[in-house]
């Protein structure tokens, strides 16, 4: 039977690396199309190179393809503005999408914790790059003690940010904080990201703090540090900085956090961690897009394992 052809709506970083994983990785699925706005960005002549079909018109250029109509999934990898223009476009002609910024139109999907829960939706949504490598660590956790409240800090090296990037810092951090609580577990989430300029480039890394109830410590690390094997099942360059670090919050020492609306008395665990790319575009600092695409990818290839028979042209 034939694979599933794919296109992907976006030449930038993101769209780009993930061009070149569909390509080299995937044995589930075709790349099709790459589309979009300006036809001298890298991305476009990038693909044109590898043999893949092109537009630099858009989503409109996109549905005036020849091959349109044998594309089953499509990635979208522009903006949050934008994508809510192409989710209605491609929603008419039925085609499944998986967006790759913070619009948050379908449900959060990360695939260590809920890969499975949305493949039928029309529309799945894969938070950010900060929420791909964080989310996994606050559900970890909160599976052994309720996570009362978590906090993130995404670090990425600015080289890594392109506009798309740049554009959706307010969308990047709502967009995380409300899927920690929906798909960590958290009763409250809060998210940060730092654009680090430093030069050379700083590999991504992550930290996440966890106020939690108090349970046992040792149940806690392994769970993080089996959920870190699980993560690098598609993202290899994803692992711990350091050893799991706990905190005792006592009464004689309340804590209060104004997101919490109130004092905390329990645990506090901080989990550090560090996200290596695979250099498949760029280098390997730029562990947010790799994890990003990486997770995008390894959630396409489940939903072409689910699409009927005959489905595939």
């Amino acid at each position: 039977m034939a694979k599933p052809k794919v296109a992907i709506i976006g030449s930038g970083n993101i769209g780009t690396d993930l061009m070149i994983k569909v390509i080299r990785l995937s044995d589930a699925l075709e790349m099709s199309a790459l589309v979009g706005i300006d036809p001298e960005s890298d991305g476009l002549k990038r693909a044109e190179r590898m043999g893949v079909t092109t537009t630099a018109n858009g989503i409109e250029g996109l549905v005036a393809l020849p091959g349109f109509g044998d594309i089953k999934i499509v990635f979208d990898a522009t903006s949050a503005g934008a994508h809510k223009h192409h989710d209605e476009v491609l929603r008419g002609y039925g085609k499944r999408v998986i967006d790759l910024t913070p619009a948050a139109i379908g449900p959060y999907t990360i695939p260590s914790v809920n890969g499975e829960a949305h493949l039928d939706a029309v529309n799945v949504n894969m938070v950010t790059c900060g929420g791909q490598a964080t989310i996994p660590i606050v559900h970890a956790v909160n599976r052994i003690s309720k996570v009362r409240y978590g906090e993130i800090v995404a670090s990425i090296a600015s080289r890594s940010a392109g506009p798309g990037t740049r554009a959706n810092i307010d969308e990047f951090t709502e967009t995380t904080s409300k899927a920690i609580e929906s798909v960590g577990g958290a009763d409250r989430g809060k998210a940060i990201i730092v654009l680090n300029p430093a030069d050379p480039p700083l590999i991504m890394r992550d930290t996440v703090y966890c106020l939690c109830d108090e349970a046992d410590r040792s149940a806690i690390e392994a769970s993080v540090e089996a959920m870190v094997k699980e993560v690098q099942t598609y993202v290899p360059g994803y692992r711990l900085k350091q050893k799991v670090q706990f905190e005792h919050i006592g009464s004689n020492q309340l804590l209060r956090i104004p997101e919490m609306n109130g004092e905390f008395v329990g645990l506090k665990v901080s989990v550090f961690l560090e996200v290596e790319g695979a250099a498949h575009y760029l280098p390997a600092y730029a562990g947010n897009l790799d994890i990003m695409t990486s997770a995008a990818l390894r959630t396409a290839e489940k939903i072409a394992a689910r699409l009927p028979r005959g489905a595939v042209a």
